[in-house]
């Protein structure tokens, strides 16, 4: 069936949009894919996924039972998206990990925590023969890369941890449930190495690509994983990247040769890391500025050099590791209902370049988390003693992937298109299945913050479809809102009046929604998303 194209326009007006006459005409296109299927990129529900800090695995999986608030909130998303869940264990910690047979799980040694790193990684991790197979207690199907130890350049690690990685995902519990392994990466952001003493000052990425291919070929020869459907390989998953072949980054590893080696036949998937800023040294930065739509078009279509090159070679790109701002977040900032907002727009504007997929990285204790999946008895925030712990519970940042998996929808078939709004604070994204145009997002990421006392501002926007030959299209749409009361708000958000700020994650409260004729249009308040579902 084909869906004619739409144009809406859009205004600014104090209080609602029904109170003053629109000001400015601004194009906003709503393009049929089935007409100009190169515009609208095929997109996949789980483009919103995790990366979890691994020195905290057992708290996150569980150990004698399922840890049951993660395993809800993953479910979650999983029944709306309709597939298995993407999930990455690694990050920091694969460089600081060993294993040792003789104990069950885990015993890991962190260092004291501080006001700006409350919850702070572990500076060594020992883990045991239980420990991998923890990944039996996660959703059925669900889709996983682990990392290994690549930064103490002690290959005997990274060999133990792989072979004990095979049998963990060969265990009958895991099989049985369908969760695959199915990439492991070699190292995290090797790029910082010399930065943080496992490398001399002369590290390049030559010798990041000679010592890489050195640990991929022990692996792949020792498991064969040449006649393996999964595991493949990562490549890459720099920090960083110089975004050319100066510096680290994909087009210099792949100058390097990586891509020619044996091993390096078996990546089919390039990772990168990004944040929007950084907390390390306690400098945190405006919640308005991460969330501003021209700070994340900027800030993403810079890897846009890298993305080419990449999939020039027929390699899939990912954000292996992301989130709002380094080191754990933002107080203030990471923790709010605006860096929902960023994570929404953020990751729907990186389909569009070529990115297939985003792993929004999760600690325990991490201020920018989309779930804290345990008791916290610290401050998130500074690292001051709770009177009484805080059990189990989302943050603000899981509605985005709730709301994006939804979006997206579970047909398999997905296509988001990004919606040209000539306004500063308006995004817009349509998504088709087959073809047809099912439903579209609208989100207005100026920050309404609390003690503000101007009116809230209503963004308005009429829709109306043309260059159909008929000059019609869907007359009738729902309307399901995200609210929030304030950008800077921690809690109390609702996604079509349902709360998944629960004991056990799942959604509670009835849902609201507003059935509308599409003539109508839509108020889109400051700080707010809106999902227009189209009935055709």
């Amino acid at each position: 069936m084909s869906i004619p194209a739409a144009v809406g326009y859009i205004t600014r007006s104090e209080g609602t949009a029904e109170d003053v006459a629109p000001d400015a005409d601004h194009g906003l296109s709503l393009l049929d894919c089935s007409a100009d299927p190169l515009r609208a990129k095929t997109v996949s529900p789980t483009l919103i996924s995790l990366s979890i800090e691994q020195d905290n695995w057992i708290e996150w999986a569980g150990t004698a039972a399922p840890n049951m608030f993660f395993y809800n909130a993953l479910d979650n998303l999983r029944q709306l998206a309709g597939e298995g869940l993407w999930i990455r264990i690694g990050a920091d910690s694969e460089d600081h990990t060993n294993y040792n047979p003789d104990i069950q799980y885990a015993e890991d040694i962190f260092p004291a925590y501080t006001n700006t790193t409350p919850y702070p990684e572990a500076t060594n991790i020992t883990v045991g023969c239980d420990y991998y197979k923890l990944i039996a207690h996660l959703p059925a199907l669900t889709h996983v890369w682990w990392g290994v130890n690549l930064g103490q350049y002690n290959i005997t690690a990274a060999y133990l941890e792989s072979q004990a990685l095979l049998a963990a995902f060969a265990d009958p519990a895991v099989v049985a449930q369908g969760t695959t392994l199915e990439y492991i990466e070699i190292g995290n952001e090797a790029d910082l190495y010399s930065n943080n003493g496992a490398r001399n000052s002369s590290w390049n990425p030559i010798e990041y690509t000679r010592e890489w291919i050195e640990f991929a070929t022990n692996i792949s020869d020792s498991f064969d994983l040449y006649s393996r459907t999964y595991p493949k390989l990562i490549g890459g998953a720099f920090a960083n990247s110089a975004f050319g072949t100066s510096g680290f980054s994909p087009q210099a590893i792949i100058g390097a040769g990586i891509l020619n080696s044996a091993p390096g036949s078996l990546i089919r998937t390039v990772s990168q890391h990004h944040y929007s800023g950084s907390f390390c040294q306690g400098s945190g930065g405006l919640l308005q500025d991460l969330m501003a739509k021209s700070t994340i078009r900027t800030n993403v279509s810079e890897f846009a050099p890298d993305i080419a090159v990449v999939r020039s070679y027929g390699l899939d790109y990912v954000f292996g590791e992301t989130n709002s701002y380094a080191c754990h977040g933002a107080p203030g900032v990471s923790n709010t209902a605006g860096a929902a907002i960023w994570t929404l727009d953020y990751s729907l504007y990186a389909s569009q370049i070529g990115i297939s997929r985003l792993f929004f990285h999760e600690g325990v204790g991490y201020k920018y988390n989309l779930i804290q999946p345990v008791a916290l008895n610290r401050s998130i925030i500074d690292g001051s003693s709770l009177a009484a712990p805080i059990p189990p519970h989302v943050q603000p940042q899981y509605y985005s992937a709730i709301i994006a998996a939804e979006a997206i929808g579970s047909s398999g078939s997905a296509q988001v298109l990004e919606l040209q709004f000539d306004d500063p604070w308006t995004s817009g994204y349509a998504f088709y299945e087959w073809g047809v145009l099912r439903r579209a997002l609208i989100v207005n990421s100026q920050a309404y913050l609390s003690g503000t006392t101007a009116a809230r501002n209503t963004t308005h926007v009429d829709i109306n479809f043309i260059g159909h030959e008929f000059g019609a299209g869907p007359t009738s749409m729902q309307i399901k809102r995200l609210n929030i009361s304030y950008a800077d708000a921690t809690s109390g958000l609702t996604w079509g009046g349902q709360t998944y700020e629960t004991s056990d994650a799942r959604v509670s409260g009835p849902l609201v929604m507003e059935a509308v004729p599409v003539s109508q249009g839509v108020d889109v308040q400051e700080t707010e998303v809106v999902m227009l579902s189209f009935i055709v």
